[in-house]
């Protein structure tokens, strides 16, 4: 007999189809919010006006904004913009970007709640994983600070209550977490992706992708989670697409955001993920590969590795996406080719040379270790990268 436990996440709301401006301001004017700290993208400061709606939207309760957030959220720039908040006394973080802001803002939060104004500090809170697989997350105070969350891209990490902040001593990306980093609000308004670049758009696309196969495939699903999957599923396979062949489709960037939010319901409830997304997290840190590329490179390798235990539960993937006679790597494969995404660890840049160091690394990732099919060990990681090489 099927049994669990459903957790309804500490979100307050998500608010979608709405425009950026108007659902900020409902959402500051509900949390009454005096000093709103603002985290964004440093493109959209630079290039578009988006910023400078928020910027109009927030009037006096402006207390700052940082557009100065590197790619995989390192650690000097997360402590930075927390000291900068902290003298500026906000009481709300906003955020506007992908996922590397998103993180900055629940990383900010994190740091200001217990008392961190030094990159070094954190070495203390991060979790560890063992090459066993134990995974230890030491005592945390809550964050300080909650946030609101506009996402430009579809990693959906605006869902969850854990970060991913990168070491840059170490060249590792660390986790992080506490219930209360998840933010009390989101906002999806398509417009705003329209100033995305393509390849973020579609590959962070093919990461909620990844978030729902992975879900569908766990050693612990949830029927609340497989149902959510399975219709992020047939919102992205069809979104994407769409919003490949009209990048000014905002039905089609809509079903996409609704596709990614989906697609994480099982990372709110403890579902765990597998190997595409362990062996990605050390992609990302050592190797500097955007996280949607990490998917579109590892996936279909993963599927193909677990097809012996995830066979009947792969068919669901393929008749979600539209290809009930295709095998499930198959169907994802095709779906990256249509996209014109990266499909080798090559195309993504990574350096033969990397290969051990990155297979190496992936044994201290908790969600190798929850890999459907047992990963012995790094050259069991190695035979993966070397298939998707």
């Amino acid at each position: 007999m099927i049994h669990g436990i459903h957790r309804y996440p500490p979100m307050d709301r998500v608010v979608y189809g709405i425009p950026l401006a108007e659902a900020l301001d409902e959402e500051i004017r509900r949390l009454d919010a005096r000093a709103v700290y603002v985290l964004a993208s440093g493109t959209l400061d630079r290039q578009t006006d988006v910023v400078d709606t928020v910027r109009r939207v927030l009037g006096s309760r402006l207390a700052g904004v940082c557009a100065k957030i590197g790619a995989h959220t390192p650690r000097t720039d997360v402590v930075a913009a927390a000291n900068d908040a902290r003298a500026a006394n906000a009481d709300l973080l906003l955020t506007i970007g992908g996922g590397s802001v998103t993180d900055a803002a629940k990383m900010v939060g994190f740091c200001l709640g217990n008392d961190i104004a030094a990159p070094e500090q954190l070495d203390q809170l991060r979790a560890t994983t063992t090459p066993e697989g134990k995974t230890e997350r030491p005592a945390v105070k809550p964050p300080s600070l909650r946030s609101i969350a506009v996402p430009t891209t579809l990693s959906a990490g605006e869902f969850t209550a854990f970060a991913g902040c990168t070491d840059t001593v170490r060249q590792r990306k660390e986790s992080f977490a506490h219930k209360l980093m998840m933010p009390l609000a989101v906002i999806l308004d398509p417009a705003v992706t329209i100033h995305t670049p393509e390849w973020l758009f579609l590959s962070t696309g093919i990461r909620a992708v990844d978030h729902a196969v992975e879900d569908i495939c766990s050693i612990n699903p949830s029927p609340f989670s497989d149902g959510m999957s399975l219709q992020a599923l047939r919102l992205l396979s069809a979104g994407l697409p769409a919003a490949k062949a009209n990048p000014d489709d905002l039905e089609a960037r809509l079903d996409c955001q609704l596709g990614s939010w989906m697609s994480i319901m099982g990372s709110q409830n403890g579902v765990h993920k597998g190997a595409s997304h362990g062996i990605g997290h050390v992609l990302g840190g050592t190797a500097g590969v955007p996280h949607g590329y990490t998917s579109c490179v590892m996936l279909p390798h993963v599927l193909r590795f677990n097809e012996p235990v995830t066979a009947n539960r792969q068919t669901w993937i393929s008749g979600a996406l539209g290809r009930p006679d295709e095998k499930a790597a198959d169907a994802v494969a095709a779906l990256i080719a249509g996209l014109g995404l990266p499909r080798t660890l090559r195309d993504a840049g990574v350096k033969p040379e990397q290969l051990d160091e990155i297979a190496a690394g992936s044994m201290h990732d908790r969600w190798v270790h929850t890999n459907p099919r047992k990963i012995e060990g790094p050259a069991a990681v190695r035979a993966l990268l070397d298939a998707a090489w």
